[in-house]
């Protein structure tokens, strides 16, 4: 393509939004580094992005349709024309459409996609099918509950206003692998004096030099941020000013955090009640304060609750309307711009499947799943109950496409795979959800294989299907004008982004929380009790439901992500086992040594792999990482085999970190994992 150097942008689940810049040497991408447009991000890009180019060309990537020849799950397939494979397909949704429309599911989730990609052409189909909607409740539906409930997903602090804080409380994230711009803004600031608290079952890298690390017992940080909005109103820290003019439901958050005296809270969490205090105090004596708020709270029984404690800290404790104070959470909300503008279709009143269930829904429905469509996500190594999934998928009366870049563990299971474009290889419009940022970049190769978009293969079936209309946007040139036509700044964005690149939000690109940007509820007030929320969540909001361990399944295993991987993307480009990481107390009770093989079990499944002792991980946790493909494991289950299909409280979430295990010895010690 003639240029050997193009802008490009990334659309993957990240919250910083890079801008690109890749170098195609005779048609093929050679090179990725960081482009100038990106503000935040033009110094430096994550190194799972530098290396993209092993996923475009790499022996995985899907080149072709093809049909399955052999049993499910062992990847036999035949290869197709794309008539061939859309025929197919085209003509299965028409005879399930007739039975039923519902017995039709798409299972996707556009975390690591632009607007262009998802909720487009498919929703269309899907919509004019009369399918079954999905719920896409795998990550963030509580925290996306508790802010619009709070702030209605109010702008928050700018990642490079972080310099300006005093203090920086680093709850449940983990920027050093995931949103790693954040970190040097974190490192000027404690340069320039600012302390930094980070509340982490691990030591994360961060947690190495914090002043204070509270290594919490996964699912306590509801009890925490509770007993630190009681100590606030307790010892007259309060902004009382501030929430008599900004907020409603001050009596009954302080009336449900009464309970939770810091020695009440410090012994469910397993941490020092000391340790808690001091973070108190910290957090009233410092301003600015900042709370990056992280998605970790969220992945428990209490996760809604929880994530909604710690955004009513700011506001409890008066940290706002000043420069580098406040919280961060997710800026997507704050872009008000809706795929669906593009889609030129309704929702159907057909029912609606939460993800996080699709193992059992696939089992036993009523009316049945009988056409499964795959897309944009790779359900065997996402979701919970990972074995009812793999059970699903295998039913031989199931017919499943899977439309994917790559053969996915899910693709094994499918009975037609068409290969998909990566955004390298299509025009995307993305917003960032952390960085304040719109962009816009067309394709810099020509697609690999015999690739195609997503808009294009879904118009293509609403055609076969006969569902399409005269007028319906197709093209992405189409798509991307209805869905800024939509906003009522479209035609600005459009402007800035033919002008710069970028486009920023209508709050600036470095708002001030309650100065330039208020909350976008109704009255523009916080809302820290709201009565929606407490009518959804069970007991009430803010109420706490205790550990699930039992005697028999005592260690608590959580999945939080690594700099390996985008969820489960790029999993295909490791290959070496990856070991389960255990404290160095609950490794010498059960006489495990560094290296050897475990058994980690409950009653939903087990996983056997090597261990690795790790002294940053607090006693009664174990690890295995998030987005795991069954070649990283010794039989093929991963951690998403141990976790629950229990929802949270608020948003009907997963509750990942709710697995509880047990872990033993797997015939000995077993050769040394290598290292990942």
């Amino acid at each position: 393509m003639g240029n050997p150097s193009m802008k490009s942008i990334c659309p993957l689940d990240c919250p910083d939004a890079c801008a690109l810049e890749v170098k195609v040497e005779g048609g093929r991408v050679v090179e990725i580094d960081a482009g100038a447009t990106h503000p935040l991000t033009r110094s430096f890009i994550c190194g799972k992005v530098r290396g993209f180019a092993d996923h475009l060309y790499g022996p995985e990537r899907i080149l072709h349709p093809a049909f399955r020849e052999g049993p499910k799950g062992e990847a036999r397939f035949r290869r197709v024309s794309w008539d061939e494979a859309l025929a197919r397909i085209a003509g299965r949704m028409s005879e399930a459409r007739k039975k039923c429309g519902e017995s039709i599911l798409p299972l996707s989730y556009g975390g690591s996609n632009g607007l262009l990609s998802q909720d487009t052409t498919d929703a269309r189909l899907f919509f004019r099918l009369g399918a079954s909607h999905l719920a896409r409740t795998v990550c963030a539906a509580p925290s996306r509950a508790a802010a619009e409930g709070l702030y209605g997903r109010m702008a928050g602090v700018a990642l490079h206003d972080y310099v300006h804080a005093r203090l920086i409380v680093i709850w449940g994230a983990n920027p050093s692998a995931s949103g790693i711009h954040l970190v040097p803004f974190v490192h000027e600031a404690r340069r320039r004096g600012a302390k930094l608290i980070v509340v982490d079952p691990r030591r994360i890298p961060l947690a190495a030099g914090a002043d204070r690390h509270l290594a919490l017992r996964p699912g306590t940080d509801l009890a925490v941020a509770l007993a630190l909005i009681r100590w606030l109103f307790e010892n007259d820290r309060a902004d009382q000013a501030f929430l008599a003019a900004h907020a409603t439901g001050v009596e009954e958050l302080r009336r449900r955090a009464a309970p939770w005296t810091i020695a009440k809270a410090a012994g469910v969490a397993g941490i020092g009640p000391e340790d808690l205090e001091a973070v108190a105090r910290l957090y009233a004596e410092s301003s600015p304060a900042v709370i990056r708020c992280g998605w970790g709270p969220e992945r428990s029984r209490n996760g809604g609750s929880a994530i909604a404690a710690i955004l009513a800290l700011p506001a409890v404790a008066g940290k706002f309307a000043v420069r580098g104070g406040g919280y961060t959470l997710s800026n997507s909300g704050i872009w008000k711009l809706d795929s669906l503008a593009a889609a030129a279709a309704t929702p159907p009143a057909t029912r609606t499947i939460n993800m996080n269930r699709v193992g059992e829904v696939l089992l036993g429905a009523d009316p049945s799943v009988d056409l499964l469509f795959v897309y944009n996500a790779n359900p065997l190594a996402t979701l919970p109950c990972q074995e009812k999934v793999r059970a699903g998928l295998r039913r031989e009366d199931l017919f499943t496409v899977v439309f994917d870049q790559v053969m996915t563990d899910t693709a094994r299971y499918a009975d037609v795979i068409l290969p998909a474009t990566t955004f390298l290889e299509r025009r995307e419009l993305s917003r960032g959800y952390g960085a304040m940022v719109l962009q816009e970049a067309g394709a810099v190769i020509s697609p690999v294989g015999e690739s195609r978009s997503n808009h294009e293969v879904f118009a293509e079936l609403c055609r076969l299907t006969g569902v399409s209309r005269p007028g319906d946007p197709e093209t992405d040139e189409a798509i991307s004008r209805a869905i800024l036509a939509a906003h009522p700044q479209g035609d600005r964005f459009r402007r800035e982004l033919d002008r710069e690149g970028v486009a920023q939000p209508e709050a600036g690109p470095e708002p001030i929380q309650f100065k330039d940007s208020f909350p976008l509820t109704a009255d523009r007030k916080a809302h820290l009790f709201p009565a929606e929320l407490d009518r959804e969540a069970p007991g009430g909001l803010y109420a706490y439901r205790e550990d699930p361990a039992t005697r028999d399944y005592p260690l608590a295993l959580i999945s939080p992500a690594t700099s390996r991987t985008i969820s489960s993307t790029l999993g295909q480009l490791h290959r070496h086992p990856v070991p389960l990481e255990i404290s160095p107390a609950d490794a010498r009770f059960r006489g495990i040594s560094d290296g050897g093989r475990v058994r980690v079990f409950n009653a939903l499944g087990e996983v056997r792999c090597h261990a690795r002792i790790n002294a940053g991980l607090r006693e009664g946790v174990v690890f295995l990482p998030k987005g795991l493909w069954s070649r990283h494991t010794l039989n093929g289950a991963t951690a998403n085999a141990l976790a629950p299909d229990t929802l949270t409280d608020l948003g009907g979430g997963a509750c990942f970190n709710d697995a509880r295990v047990q872990v033993e010895l797997d015939g000995g010690p077993g050769p040394r994992a290598p290292a990942v």
